[in-house]
């Protein structure tokens, strides 16, 4: 028995002593690094290729290992130690390369910065010259967006200023400031002078409502009607630069019509803003029913009757939804009756009935409503808010 457990004993210690080891190779080596061309940008999903044959022509080496750059243009590989031949390949093309040794464990920062000056000899004089074009250009092109950027911010804060301007007509003066620093700097920008041009107008209409307060008539005031009359320079100019592009911006050009339009009426200049509202309407006829409710009220407002009604009914004929044209229609037409000593009666003219009926279906809750169904009453006419026109 004694015999047969060392017998095993010594099988057992063969076993151990015969199994075979595994044998350990040499760390690989860590390479990373940046890879820019000779403009300085950095080069994106470019391949970095190692090998180590350095003595085949180029078209016959073969490159065992390869990684591609990022979107910053950086890299990183593991490779075994050796003598290698790096390469930069943008596509098929060979843009750089560098040779270097590689010990195990070694964790090497390799950079291809195509802008040194040993890269750049090696270059043709035309394409050196290439690379300097194009740097001129890329700085040409980076100070134009930082412009840019900077007059975004500036719209962006105007706006603000505007919105939170409006309901108490408060003072913009700084925001004009800023904006005629905007059209300084890129005056061929339709946007930036129709901005402006809102600035000019939202203080003239800061400067009208201190005259009103103080019970001065608004167009007497010098400062005032030249902040309108600005207004809409900007606004004209806005709409040359806009017409004048390869692909008009008809709705833009509408819109700076519209607002030309209201800064021309309260400058006074009744005439040259019909033809602003006009222009609007021809410009963008999806919107024409605003534009002509526009001219219709301030032609209505400015006593020329005979123009607010023409504006009034193409302002129907455009958009027969809007309420304000009939009201119009209904004010000019009724100041137009005529009253009979026999009957003592007021006798309205053709369409004023209907016009003020189509009113009060369209808006029953106007504070103009009131007024207009004692017209009707005084006219001897029923009151029918479910009125419907009758074919012309």
């Amino acid at each position: 028995m004694l015999k047969r457990t060392l017998t095993a004993a010594v099988a057992m210690l063969a076993i151990v002593f015969t199994a075979p080891v595994k044998a350990q190779g040499p760390a690989p080596a860590s390479v990373h690094g940046h890879v820019n061309d000779a403009a300085g940008a950095v080069l994106a999903g470019v391949q970095v290729k190692f090998t180590t044959d350095k003595t085949s022509e180029a078209k016959d080496r073969k490159f065992p290992i390869s990684v591609d750059t990022d979107s910053n243009g950086d890299y990183k590989a593991s490779v075994p130690p050796g003598d290698y031949l790096i390469v930069v390949f943008k596509g098929t093309v060979q843009a750089d390369y560098q040779t270097v040794t590689l010990k195990a464990g070694d964790d090497k920062t390799i950079n291809f910065d195509m802008t040194r000056e040993e890269y750049m000899k090696s270059l043709t004089p035309e394409q050196r010259q290439q690379i300097e074009d194009f740097k001129k250009k890329n700085a040409a092109a980076s100070s134009a967006n930082a412009v840019i950027g900077k007059l975004n911010a500036t719209l962006k804060q105007v706006r603000a200023d505007l919105a939170a301007a409006a309901p108490t007509k408060g003072d913009v003066s700084s925001d004009i400031t800023q904006m005629k620093q905007a059209v300084d700097a890129k005056p061929d920008t339709g946007l930036l002078w129709v901005t402006y041009g809102d600035t000019l107008l939202a203080q003239g209409d800061h400067l009208a409502a201190a005259d009103k307060a103080a019970g001065k008539p608004s167009l007497t005031d010098e400062e005032v009607v030249k902040e309108y009359t600005d207004s809409a320079a900007a606004y004209k100019k806005a709409i040359e630069l806009d017409s004048a592009a390869s692909k008009p911006n008809t709705a833009e050009i509408a819109a700076a019509n519209n607002q030309m339009g209201t800064a021309l009426a309260r400058s006074g200049k009744i005439d040259d803003a019909t033809a602003a509202f006009e222009g609007a309407a021809k410009a963008d006829p999806t919107k024409a029913g605003m534009y002509y409710k526009n001219e219709a009220v301030v032609a209505f407002n400015s006593n020329q009757n005979d123009a607010a009604l023409a504006a009034a009914d193409k302002a129907i004929a455009a958009d027969p939804n809007g309420p304000d044209p009939y009201w119009i229609k209904g004010q000019v037409l009724i100041a137009k009756s005529t009253f009979d000593q026999k009957t003592q009666k007021l006798t309205a003219p053709p369409g004023c009935v209907e016009a003020y009926q189509k009113f009060l279906e369209l808006a029953p809750n106007d504070p103009k409503a009131p007024g207009v169904k004692e017209v009707l009453t005084s006219l001897g006419e029923k009151i029918d808010t479910k009125f419907k026109a009758g074919k012309k």
